[in-house]
Parts: C-alpha cells; sequence; structure tokens
C-alpha cells in the first residue's frame, strides 16, 4: 500500500520541480486540458490533426533517408537505388516518405476546403488564416525541392521547366534563373542547393509556423460548423458552455480517425506506393538524362492544378511572352486565398448559414480545382487548353466575385449557441 501511495508522490514532486523552472503544467492546461473545443466539430476538422501527424512522419523518414543519400550528381541517383535494394527497410522509408508528401498535401487541401467552407479566415483569425497560408507555401516549395532529389529523370525535367520559368521575368529574368540554378544548367550545384534547403531550412522553417499557428489557434479558440463564437456564453467560472477540454476528449477522438487514417496509408505504402505513377512517375526510375527527354512532363499530382493554368495561359500580352503571364496566373492562383478575410463580405461565417450563390460558388471552385488537376496529368491538346482556361477563370472567379456574390445574397438566421 505504501508503494503504490508513494510513486504518484514521487510524480508530484518531480512534477513541481518541473514547474518552478519551466511552465509545464500551465502550458499543457493552456493547450490541453483547460483548453475548451466546441462541442459539434465533425469529421472535417480530423485533418489538421492528420497534417500534424505527417509532419512527424515526414522528418523522420526524412532524417534516416539522409543519412544514406549522396547529394552528388554521380551519386544521388546511385544512393537511391541502393537505399531501395540493399538497405535493410531501405525501401519501406522511401515510399512512406513519397507516400507521405502526397498524404501531406491531401491533408491540407481537405483542411483548407473546411477553412473555406466554415469561414475559418474571417474575424478574429485572419492572422491564423494567414500563417496557414504560409505554411501551405512553404510546404509547396519543400516539396519542390524534394522533388528534384532522386535524380530521377523526371524529376531532372520537371524541375527544369519550372525553374526556366524565372527566365520569363522581364529584364533580370535570365539572371535570376541562373541564381536559381547556381550554374547555366540544372546541375549537381543545383541539387546541392535544394537539398541543403529541402533538409535544413524549410523544415525548420515549416516546423516553427506550425508551432506558431497552433498557438494562435488556442489563443483565438476553434471555429465551428455553425460559425458561432462558444466563448459569449461562459458559465459562472468561465468555462464556455459549448465547450469541452480538449484533452482528453479530442485527443482521444482524433486518435482513433488517426489509426483509420494510418491503415490506409499503409495500405498505400505496401500495395500502390507508386499509386499508378500519380506518387513516383515511372521516368524516375532512370537516371536524369540531360539529352534524353520524357514523353510527357508533368508534376507531381498536387501540382497539377496551377499547371494546367500556366499552359492554359497561351497569349502574350502587353509586349510580354505567355509564358511570364502563364507563371503571374499560377503564382496568383496559389497566393490568392491568403486575402480571403477581406473579400468575404457575407454578414455570416458558416456556409450553413450562407445563401445558395456562395454554396453553388464553393462547389463550382472545388469542381475547377478538380478537373484542373487532371487536365495537369494529361498531354496538351488544344480542347485540353481551352479547358483549363475556362475553369481557370472559374476558379479565379470564386475569390473576384465574392465581394459581390457574399453581400447580395440571402443568408440564414445564425443561432446564438452551437447546434
Amino acid at each position: 500500500m505504501a508503494e503504490s501511495t508513494g510513486l504518484p508522490e514521487r510524480w508530484a514532486r518531480f512534477v513541481g520541480w518541473l514547474d518552478e523552472r519551466m511552465p509545464l503544467t500551465k502550458t499543457v492546461e493552456y493547450h490541453a486540458t483547460k483548453y475548451y473545443a466546441p462541442k459539434n466539430l465533425n469529421f472535417w476538422y480530423y485533418f489538421g490533426a492528420f497534417a500534424l501527424f505527417v509532419l512527424v512522419v515526414q522528418i523522420v523518414s526524412g532524417i534516416w533517408l539522409t543519412m544514406m543519400y549522396v547529394p552528388s550528381g554521380d551519386g544521388a541517383f546511385a544512393s537511391v537505388e541502393y537505399i531501395m535494394r540493399d538497405v535493410e527497410y531501405g525501401y519501406l522509408l522511401r515510399y512512406i516518405h513519397s507516400t507521405g508528401a502526397s498524404a501531406f498535401f491531401l491533408v491540407i487541401y481537405l483542411h483548407m476546403f473546411r477553412g473555406l467552407a466554415y469561414g475559418s479566415y474571417r474575424q478574429p483569425r485572419e492572422l491564423l488564416w494567414l500563417v496557414g497560408m504560409a505554411i501551405y507555401l512553404v510546404l509547396m516549395m519543400e516539396g519542390f525541392f524534394g522533388y528534384l532529389l532522386p535524380w530521377g529523370n523526371m524529376s531532372y525535367w520537371g524541375a527544369q521547366v519550372i525553374v526556366s520559368l524565372v527566365g520569363a521575368v522581364p529584364v533580370i529574368g535570365p539572371d535570376l534563373m541562373q541564381w536559381v540554378r547556381g550554374d547555366y544548367l540544372m546541375s549537381e550545384i543545383t541539387l546541392n542547393r535544394f537539398f541543403s534547403l529541402h533538409v535544413v531550412a524549410l523544415p525548420l522553417l515549416l516546423v516553427g509556423l506550425v508551432f506558431l499557428h497552433v498557438v494562435m489557434l488556442h489563443h483565438v479558440g476553434s471555429n465551428n460548423p455553425d460559425g458561432v463564437e462558444i466563448k459569449k456564453h461562459k458559465d459562472a467560472s468561465g468555462v464556455p458552455l459549448d465547450g469541452i477540454p480538449f484533452h482528453p476528449y479530442y485527443s482521444v477522438h482524433d486518435f482513433r480517425a488517426l489509426i483509420v487514417f494510418l491503415f490506409a496509408f499503409c495500405v498505400v505504402v505496401f500495395y500502390a506506393p507508386e499509386m499508378f505513377g500519380y506518387f513516383i512517375e515511372k521516368p524516375n526510375f532512370e537516371q536524369a538524362d540531360p539529352l534524353k527527354t520524357p514523353e510527357h512532363i508533368a508534376p507531381v499530382w498536387y501540382y497539377t492544378p496551377f499547371y494546367a493554368m500556366l499552359r492554359a495561359t497561351t497569349f502574350p500580352l502587353l509586349g510580354l511572352p505567355a509564358k511570364f503571364w502563364g507563371l503571374i496566373v499560377m503564382g496568383g492562383a496559389v497566393l490568392i486565398p491568403a486575402i480571403l478575410p477581406w473579400l468575404d463580405r457575407s454578414r455570416v461565417r458558416s456556409i450553413r448559414h450562407k445563401g445558395a450563390l456562395s454554396k453553388w460558388m464553393l462547389a463550382i471552385f472545388v469542381v475547377s480545382f478538380l478537373v484542373l488537376g487532371y487536365l495537369g496529368t494529361i498531354p496538351s491538346s488544344p480542347t485540353a487548353t481551352a479547358a483549363a482556361q475556362v475553369f481557370t477563370l472559374l476558379y479565379f472567379a470564386y475569390f473576384l466575385l465574392m465581394p459581390w456574390y457574399t453581400r447580395a445574397e440571402r443568408t440564414k438566421p445564425v443561432p446564438e449557441r452551437v447546434t
């Protein structure tokens, strides 16, 4: 009996010792046990936790791959083959990392869709949304720099096409392109540069931004499907009436969903790691060859909507080439969601209470994004280019027309409390 009561007492003394030197208990309470989240969070709120899990998977698997990877023109492809064929469970590490990259973008896109649907970018979460967009941009760069590292033929030519876009910038384009590559052509210098950014600079920046995102989220509080602020209705002790502690309720809730997600992740890793060429393209099993262009150059699936927009821009304007305007359109498509807090003029926050116009525009936006993603995977043709031009216009219409249709439509009354 003495032993059973002594252990918690020692633990309490140890926690007390830590609390004197760092705010351990206060931090746990602020971010978990006394952080009150809305009690009506639904399926769409899983993807933030999934993104955090995949980030950890990518960092851990990336560290192990870096131990055996050789960032040189002669050694990069050979080291990847060595990992795949000779390192014990090396193939598994490589496939976990490559599948993790696609899983990361999938859950981030679904996480962003939830933000669009429920108005998570609205006051007081504007800065939270901007930090989230910064995470997305860093993730885009991280994926691009990592894409070259296997030094496969598709990696080489895909990176060559994207980097060459910088050359379309007026006046400084050629010099800027040479500066990005570090050489006149894609070479070992470019590989080393991308490797340094992929394994050191961008992961540090990404982890810092994710930490900031979580801290800001727990400061302003989570949004919910009704778009109602739960902090408005509190009991005598200051606890939100419509909130429940994140831990243990949502931590256990998310853990169960994470098991299902992990099961699906493992199915892909073990049975379809290349995902029929969408995760790892067939030409990437050949070493980079500057003299052998793949039959059809296309980026990985999570970049294809923007690649389709780039190819859809086929006309020069104001004396500048179409390639330059394609770069502007592609960059604008990535950046324009950042200004959503100032475009949405609706009187309500959630899609549940918005009018038919907002619902139709959101549906058209999602369809446009999916169709553009498909068009970016197929060879260019007059029909595909025309379709891409139409859906690019629809993509931008969702944002550019938002001040009009969100202000003009009829909205439903918002409940006082969450439903």
